[in-house]
C-alpha cells in the first residue's frame, strides 16, 4: 500500500527538529512516498522549506499573538490537522516535539501516529507555563493515542518514565538519522562573504542553534570572556535566531564584557555546515537537551565539540563508552563534556556571579583551541561514532509498527 506521510512541526527555522523533518522529507520522497509537511508557524525568513508539499496554519509567530489568539490556536490546531489528514488520505503522521505530539494525539484520526521527544522534559517542564501544564496532562491522558512515541536517546526515555509520570507503553528509542555524506559535501562549500572570511580567519568558537532559555547562551558568553582574556585572537560566532529577550540579554553581556569585536551574530544560514567546517570547536551550553543534531553533524564534519552535561544523551552521541556525570571535565572521542550548568531554575539569570561550571567550560574551550589532537582523535573514531545514525535504518524504523 502506498504510504502518504504527514510531517508536523512548529516552525521552519534552523533548529534540530526542523532539519530532521527535512531529512525525513527528502528520504521518503526518494522512496516514492507522498509526503506533506505542516508547519504551525510559517515565517518569511524560514530556512527549512518543503516547496509545493508545504502547508501551514499561521503566517506569524506565537510571540506576535495575543493570549486570546494563542489560546484559540491551541484549541483549533487539532481540527486543522484532522482536516489535513482526511484531505490528503494520510496513512502515517510524524509529529516533532510536544506541541505537535499533543495536537496530533487530539485529532482522533486513524493513521499510524508517530510522535517524538527531542529534549530532557523534566527540566523543561520546571518552567510553569500554560502549555507545559497541558504537556504534563498529555503524558498521563492523551499520549496513549499515539501509536509510537520516539525518544531520541535512552536518557530521554528514562526521564519521561521516572520524572515526568509518563503512563503509556508506546516508547521506543530511535536515534536521529543523518545523511552524513550530504553534510560533509555541504561543509566543503567555500565561505564567499569577505567579512565572514575575516571572522573565520581567526580561531573560532561556534554556537549553532536557537538563542533560547533552553540553550542558555549567557553561560557561553561568560566562559568566552575568560577564553578571550587568555587567547586574545579568537572569535565567538553565533548562528541562528532566537528569543528577543535572550538575545537582548546576551548583547548587554557582550557590551559589558568589551567583547563586541570578538562576538559575531550571523543569524540564520541556509548552509550552516560550511561554518562548522571553518570553526575550531563547536560549543553547547544548554540547560537541557535530547541528542542534539548539531553534535552528530559536527562529528561528521570533523570539528571537535565542547558541551555541557545537559543530558546523558550527550554522552551517547559523543562517545562509544558510558560515563557517569561528574563535576570535572570529561575528555571523549569527539571532544570534552563539562559539568551541567543548570541550577534548577529556567529563565534569564538573576545572579551574574561567575560559576565554577562556567570556568570549566572556558578551560575546555581553551584546551581544544590550543591542541590539534582533539580533531585528530575525532577523525580517528568518526566512523564508529556515526554508525547508529544511518538514515535508511532510522527512517524506516520510525514507520515500523511497534510489536
Amino acid at each position: 500500500m502506498m504510504k502518504n506521510i504527514l510531517l508536523i512541526m512548529p516552525y521552519g527555522s534552523v533548529g534540530g527538529m526542523e532539519r530532521l523533518a527535512l531529512t525525513f522529507y527528502n528520504y521518503y520522497k526518494s522512496e516514492g512516498y507522498n509526503v506533506k509537511a505542516l508547519k504551525f508557524i510559517k515565517l518569511n525568513n524560514d530556512i527549512i522549506n518543503f516547496g509545493d508539499d508545504e502547508l501551514f496554519i499561521k503566517p506569524y509567530d506565537f510571540a506576535d499573538m495575543s493570549k486570546q489568539e494563542r489560546l484559540s490556536f491551541y484549541l483549533k490546531a487539532p481540527t486543522y490537522i484532522r482536516k489535513t489528514i482526511k484531505k490528503h488520505k494520510i496513512t502515517h503522521s510524524i509529529a516533532f516535539g510536544d506541541m505537535a505530539n499533543l495536537f496530533s494525539a487530539l485529532t482522533f484520526t486513524n493513521e499510524y501516529k508517530i510522535g517524538s521527544i527531542h529534549a530532557l522534559k523534566s527540566v523543561e517542564l520546571t518552567n510553569k507555563t500554560f502549555f507545559n501544564s497541558l504537556t504534563r496532562i498529555g503524558y498521563t491522558k492523551f499520549y496513549g493515542r499515539l501509536n509510537k512515541l520516539v525518544c531520541i536517546s535512552k536518557a530521554i526515555k528514562e526521564d519521561l518514565i521516572s520524572k515526568c509520570d509518563y503512563k503509556f507503553s508506546n516508547l521506543e528509542v530511535i536515534y536521529n538519522p543523518h545523511n552524513t555524506q550530504d553534510i560533509v559535501d555541504l561543509s566543503k562549500v567555500k565561505i564567499e562573504d569577505v567579512e565572514e572570511q575575516k571572522i573565520f580567519s581567526k580561531k573560532t568558537v561556534l554556537f549553532l542553534g536557537r538563542l533560547s532559555v533552553q540553550k542558555s547562551p549567557w553561560h557561553l558568553i561568560k566562559a568566552f570572556k575568560l577564553v578571550q582574556a587568555e587567547l586574545k585572537d579568537v572569535n565567538l560566532v553565533l548562528i541562528g535566531d532566537g528569543d528577543k529577550s535572550v538575545i537582548q540579554y546576551i548583547k548587554t553581556q557582550i557590551k559589558e564584557f568589551n567583547l563586541t569585536e570578538n562576538v559575531c551574530f550571523l543569524g540564520r544560514k541556509n548552509n550552516p555546515y560550511k561554518y562548522i567546517n571553518a570553526s575550531n570547536v563547536l560549543v553547547l551550553s544548554s540547560h537541557y537537551e535530547g541528542t542534539p543534531n548539531v553534535i552528530v553533524e559536527s562529528i561528521a564534519i570533523g570539528t571537535p565539540i565542547v558541551s555541557s552535561f545537559c543530558t546523558k544523551g550527550i554522552i551517547e552521541l559523543m562517545s562509544t563508552k558510558e560515563y557517569k556525570e561528574t563535576q570535572e571535565n570529561i575528555i571523549l572521542e569527539s571532544g570534552i563534556v563539562t559539568p551541567n550548568l543548570f541550577k534548577g531554575v529556567l529563565g534569564l539569570p538573576k545572579d551574574t556571579t561567575l560559576t565554577n561550571e562556567e570556568v570549566l567550560l572556558s578551560k575546555a574551550l581553551i584546551q581544544v583551541l590550543e591542541n590539534d589532537s582533539f580533531k585528530l582523535n575525532l577523525n580517528e573514531h568518526k566512523i564508529e561514532l556515526l554508525t547508529k545514525f544511518d538514515l535508511n535504518f532510522v527512517a524506516n524504523q520510525y514507520l515500523k509498527h511497534l510489536d
